[in-house]
């Protein structure tokens, strides 16, 4: 566990600590309020009047039908939950909508007016008082409301609870019948649009069937498919052709050496016989021409002839060719006459061109039809979406319009009828026994008012007590340290007068022996002993901070406990204003250390010796300035001879108050220091804090710490748990005779 969690739970235990003691300090009062309270609050019932409480219940179901705006909410016929009612919030219980409608003034006055209620004055009855007196309650997990009313008159309470009932019922039902005439008139409106609607969706669907070409898109995507397969085989088919064909052309293209439209020209002028027949004359006219050169000259007249002869079967030639291939086309005059064997391969070699023209066309018409389906077949799936979206449209059209067509005869239907949402299962009986729950109430709350008071009034008695309780509150504010404790001695007086407690101020180291006060003393004793190493104590002054602290009783007891243990010990009594120890110790106080300061009597004489080893030196008369003596020069020189001259081992001087008198403060100056005395119940919290702001402004040396008068029960630890485990029975016997032989005697 960590440092800080561990505080802070010592933190909470010291703080409830703090509050029981405050609580065990303070609880007769606090009884005493409570107790008044519970008792006033027991006789107020006495006068309250009996009251009378009848219920009846309703039992709410589904409404047959619900409009809100023009949104229609199913009912269990479709898809609503039975025996439900529908809320607007997801989180909110429409029965508490219902509750509303009940409690509303509307309602409630009516039934104020049906039964002439009047309160106690005779005046009719407030709306809101009659709320008050009215109790709405769902019963837990059902769909049943309780409603219930108090009243003094019991017949009374049982009317308003049915006449509300009543009330309620009538009122649902001509809301219901209100409600569905409006709604029904409100769809018969809608309807005209709605057939508009229905009708408008279904053109639109059948103008983009029309549009498209769709019948059926599922089939037409399967013998897409299949057709685009049949394709890609035949063009397969019909590639492998055109690839055989090529090089078939290829081929005999390189043996005629001519392009397809000169081997076309070829064909042409070698099956022309207008061609062959000029090709022949000017072929016969070369022939002659070249018999002629070898007998005239070109200038010879034949010559001449011949030669115009051929010029003109040439252009006839010319004129021919063009007539039969066209005259773009050149062809050489070698090829006007070929062979059988060329005319063949010529032959071959077109027919070849021809097929390979015609697969080439083939395939691209193959390849053009594939892509129109593979086209259509992308398409597809946006027209199926298309045609879903408007088939849908359609279908909920359609759906709207038989859905508001028979939402028009249930409303037909519902206008007709006198059904409610609800319905009574338990009329109001009239009570035959007064409530008494009231009255547990008011006791109830007298009970925590009371304890509320006495919580307050030991709060309130706390904060204006400021003295210290505890051990620990004195702890906390000297920060001295703690030499010991000294548990609270009280002896019981009986008489037949009174039977109080009173302090028992006996010396009880010397008296009582055995006690656990004796050991106390005897334990700061050793303290004190062992308190400095370096320097052995010789004197010391005995004080408090304020009167009746016991300082006088310690200084008498811690001076028993060392002379008990064979040492001198001299105990002086240097409160000349309100002194004790004579009382204490049953001495003479005619002459004490005022005399011996003033030299009216030695030192010697004004000594009471009142047990072995132990002397003491009363205070003597009351001087007019007790200061001037005590910080005179012959104080200071008396207090040095008291070990130098006197052989004392040890000397306490019993000093004033600290906040009373400069006494202490004076005299601590010419001893080893300070011994504080502080006692719960008697010094309060702005005292110690002037007493230990003093002490540390004056920087005197203070030795520390006893607390006197603890009282056990009031501490949060107990101290002295174990003292009757420790202490034999024969000597708590042994104390208690001592006790009785021994007379009561007061101390300051």
């Amino acid at each position: 566990m960590s440092a800080k969690s561990t505080e802070s739970r010592e933190s909470i235990d010291l703080d409830l600590s703090r509050y029981l003691l405050i609580l065990k300090r303070w609880w007769l009062p606090a009884t005493v309020i409570f107790t008044a309270t519970v008792i006033l609050s027991a006789i107020a019932t006495q006068f309250m009047k009996p009251s009378y409480e009848a219920e009846g219940k309703l039992l709410f179901r589904i409404p047959s039908f619900k409009v809100v705006g023009s949104n229609l909410l199913p009912t269990n016929t479709e898809g609503g939950d039975a025996g439900d009612l529908k809320s607007l919030l997801a989180t909110q219980n429409p029965i508490n909508t219902q509750i509303e409608v009940i409690s509303s003034p509307t309602l409630l006055q009516r039934t104020i007016d049906k039964l002439q209620l009047k309160d106690q004055e005779g005046k009719p009855l407030e709306v809101e008082k009659l709320r008050k007196s009215l109790t709405l309650k769902i019963v837990s997990a059902t769909d049943v409301l309780r409603i219930s009313y108090t009243s003094p008159d019991p017949e009374q309470s049982a009317a308003v609870v049915n006449t509300i009932m009543s009330l309620y019922l009538d009122n649902d039902i001509l809301t219901n019948r209100s409600e569905a005439a409006a709604t029904r008139q409100f769809i018969a409106k809608q309807l005209p649009k709605t057939q508009e609607v229905v009708n408008n969706t279904e053109v639109a669907l059948r103008i983009f069937k029309q549009k498209y070409q769709i019948a059926d898109l599922s089939e037409e995507t399967k013998s897409a498919v299949a057709t685009i397969g049949n394709l890609d085989n035949e063009m397969n088919t019909v590639k492998a052709q055109l690839d055989e064909v090529n090089a078939q052309t290829n081929e005999l293209r390189q043996k005629v050496e001519l392009n397809s439209q000169e081997a076309i020209a070829v064909s042409a002028l070698s099956q022309s016989p207008a061609v062959q027949g000029v090709l022949t004359q000017l072929q016969e006219t070369e022939r002659q021409l070249a018999i002629e050169r070898s007998r005239f000259l070109d200038d010879n007249p034949v010559i001449i002839n011949l030669e115009a002869k051929k010029a003109s079967l040439k252009s006839l030639l010319q004129q021919q060719i063009g007539q039969t291939v066209g005259n773009k086309t050149e062809v050489s005059q070698n090829l006007l006459q070929i062979g059988g064997l060329k005319q063949n391969l010529i032959q071959n070699f077109l027919q070849s061109e021809i097929q390979r023209i015609g697969l080439a066309k083939r395939l691209s018409s193959l390849y053009n039809s594939r892509s129109i389906y593979e086209k259509r077949v992308k398409l597809i799936p946006q027209l199926a979406q298309n045609q879903r979206e408007l088939e849908r449209k359609a279908e909920v059209a359609e759906s709207t319009y038989q859905t508001l067509l028979k939402k028009v005869q249930e409303l037909q239907l519902v206008e007709n009828t006198n059904t409610a949402s609800s319905r009574i299962i338990a009329q109001a009986i009239v009570p035959d026994k007064p409530v008494e729950s009231k009255k547990i109430i008011v006791l109830v709350l007298g009970v925590m008012f009371g304890l509320f008071l006495a919580t307050t009034t030991v709060l309130v008695l706390g904060m204006r007590d400021r003295s210290l309780k505890t051990l620990q509150e004195i702890r906390d504010i000297f920060r001295y340290t703690l030499l010991g404790i000294v548990p609270l001695s009280v002896k019981k007086i009986h008489s037949r007068y009174s039977n109080t407690e009173s302090i028992n101020q006996t010396i009880a180291v010397r008296d009582t022996p055995y006690t656990l006060t004796s050991e106390m003393y005897r334990m700061i004793q050793a303290n004190l002993k062992f308190l400095s190493s370096d320097k052995v104590l010789k004197t010391i002054v005995v004080t408090s901070a304020v009167p009746k602290e016991g300082k006088s009783t310690v200084s008498a007891n811690l001076a028993t406990a060392i002379a008990q243990l064979g040492r001198q010990v001299l105990l002086i009594d240097a409160d000349m204003r309100v002194p004790s120890q004579h009382h204490l110790w049953e001495v003479s106080n005619a002459d004490g250390l005022s005399e011996v300061l003033v030299g009216q009597t030695e030192f010697d004489v004004a000594l009471s010796k009142v047990m072995d080893n132990l002397d003491v030196l009363t205070a003597g008369s009351r001087p007019p300035n007790p200061l001037a003596l005590l910080d005179s020069k012959r104080m200071a020189s008396l207090i040095e001879s008291f070990s130098s001259q006197y052989k004392y081992d040890f000397v306490i001087i019993d000093a004033p108050p600290l906040l009373l008198a400069a006494d202490a403060l004076t005299i601590s100056q010419m001893t080893d220091g300070i011994l504080l005395v502080a006692r719960p119940g008697v010094i309060d919290s702005n005292s110690a804090s002037a007493a230990q702001e003093i002490l540390e402004r004056s920087s005197h040396n203070v030795l520390g710490l006893v607390v006197n008068g603890i009282i056990d029960k009031n501490e949060s630890s107990s101290y002295f748990n174990h003292v009757k485990q420790y202490f034999t029975y024969q000597d708590l016997t042994k104390e208690a005779k001592l006790q009785k032989r021994i007379p009561n005697k007061t101390s300051v």
